[in-house]
């Protein structure tokens, strides 16, 4: 699987964006997909997560009622809708092709990755 993220960019607090993760290669709905960042000095972290079908997700307590994951499968396609943005969200943003279906929060659990794409948040 081939992950390719965008979207990412400069955006004043409490101001929105929409990330988008396309993918190629094996099939897209089989594996859970999910959302990790890293800024700069730390460790990545888990971000969001969501099942095979879409019914099943599962967020960080820092992003929970801001963030919305969601996947299309007809375009292979999973986003993140970033609401209410804060600094501390100013990271690199990676999507992630998970080993199982289900959701999966640790590092660990995922296969493939994206390259990554930035978010920086202005106070």
């Amino acid at each position: 699987v081939q992950l390719q993220a965008s979207g990412g960019g400069l955006v004043q607090a409490e101001g929105s964006l929409r990330l988008s993760c396309a993918a190629s290669g094996r099939t897209f709905s089989s594996y859970g997909m999910g959302w990790f960042r890293q800024a700069p000095g730390k460790e990545r972290e888990f971000v969001a997560a969501i099942s095979w079908g879409g019914t099943g997700t599962y967020y960080a307590g820092s992003v929970k009622g801001r963030f919305t994951i969601s996947r299309d499968n007809a375009k292979n396609t999973v986003y993140l809708q970033m609401n209410s943005l804060k600094p501390e969200d100013t990271a690199v943003y990676y999507c992630a092709a998970a080993r199982s279906p289900g959701t999966s929060v640790t590092i660990k659990e995922y296969a493939y990755w994206g390259q990554g794409t930035q978010v920086t948040v202005s106070s």
